[in-house]
């Protein structure tokens, strides 16, 4: 992922919808909580598909030239949200979005605890307004095939900071909710849930690393990983873990999803790295959503000069 520095956006230009998007999601709550007299034509009345996003003048304004730049031309938010990974909904990247669009998102609560001397839970809202001064940061996010998004967030070692870590504290753990209710079986999605992930310590806290709540100008959409999720831009995308609801700081490097699904094929640090071949294809290219020629991959993702002394001493192709 490609990522600009942040910069400041007006609460005024996203407050509006914030308040409507709450609304919704508590009225969609007390519906599915409710009696079988709510039928799916009521349902589906208010709950109208959301209104489409475009690059306007205003979002370019916001997305300025920083430290971080890239020029790269930003996906549309049709092709953002209507391509995705996201297991617990389904398997194939073009169904998430209709398979995820009931999904209840509020109320919402964080957890962060381990090794800290301050464990905390944190509100969704209180996390909205985690950083006044709210920001854009434009990644670009590598699985195989990319894109360029413009997310809203701020770093998450504002939440490291206030929750004080232990000396002892060397990795960060995360966990995203897993609801049967709403998302479908461990059998079915073919990966053990809920989905796990994990960063050292000094990776969760590189200013690079970000807890995301939006795009586009946005409330985050469910099947990007709504409400929060994490950002990790010079890392292979599966590492950016969905729906977070726990945070975990720990002495031992932790588990992780893919990690534990394929250990061969999948490491624990997943840095985006055109010299180490996954064991079944070549991540020497990658192919950009929305062209029709691959390109190049490029080492940490272009981000070589922020995070390549993160790994100084370290073999890149044994810890892979």
């Amino acid at each position: 992922m490609v990522i600009k520095k942040p910069n400041e956006i007006k609460s005024s230009e996203i407050t509006d919808e914030k308040t409507y998007l709450n609304r919704r999601n508590f009225i969609r709550a007390g519906l599915l909580a409710g009696t079988t007299l709510a039928t799916a034509g009521v349902y589906r009345f208010i709950n109208p598909p959301p209104p489409k996003a475009v690059v306007t003048a205003e979002i370019q304004n916001i997305i300025k030239p920083t430290d971080f730049r890239t020029e790269e031309k930003l996906n549309t938010f049709e092709e953002i949200t209507n391509y995705n990974n996201y297991y617990e909904f389904s398997t194939s990247k073009t169904a998430v979005a209709r398979e995820a669009e009931d999904f209840i998102t509020r109320p919402w609560t964080v957890e962060v605890g381990g090794l800290v001397q301050k464990p905390k839970t944190f509100d969704i809202e209180d996390l909205l307004k985690f950083d006044q001064e709210e920001r854009i940061y434009r990644f670009r996010c590598v699985e195989g095939w990319s894109m360029v998004i413009p997310w809203i967030g701020f770093p998450l070692k504002k939440i490291l900071d206030s929750v004080k870590p232990l000396g002892a504290a060397k990795y960060v753990a995360f966990e995203t909710l897993y609801d049967s209710k709403q998302m479908q079986s461990s059998f079915s999605a073919g990966i053990a849930l809920p989905y796990v992930e994990g960063l050292r310590l000094d990776e969760a806290a590189h200013p690079l690393t970000i807890l995301a709540t939006g795009l586009y100008g946005k409330q985050m959409p469910n099947q990007n990983g709504a409400p929060i999720r994490l950002i990790v831009p010079w890392k292979y995308g599966f590492k950016s873990i969905k729906s977070v609801v726990k945070i975990t700081l720990t002495d031992q490097e932790p588990p992780t999803t893919w990690n534990i699904a394929a250990p061969s094929e999948y490491g624990f640090y997943s840095n985006v790295n055109p010299n180490v071949r996954h064991p079944r294809w070549s991540q020497a290219t990658e192919n950009r959503i929305g062209e029709y020629t691959r390109r190049s991959t490029l080492l940490f993702n272009g981000y070589a000069e922020q995070v390549e002394s993160l790994y100084s001493e370290m073999d890149l192709k044994r810890f892979f």
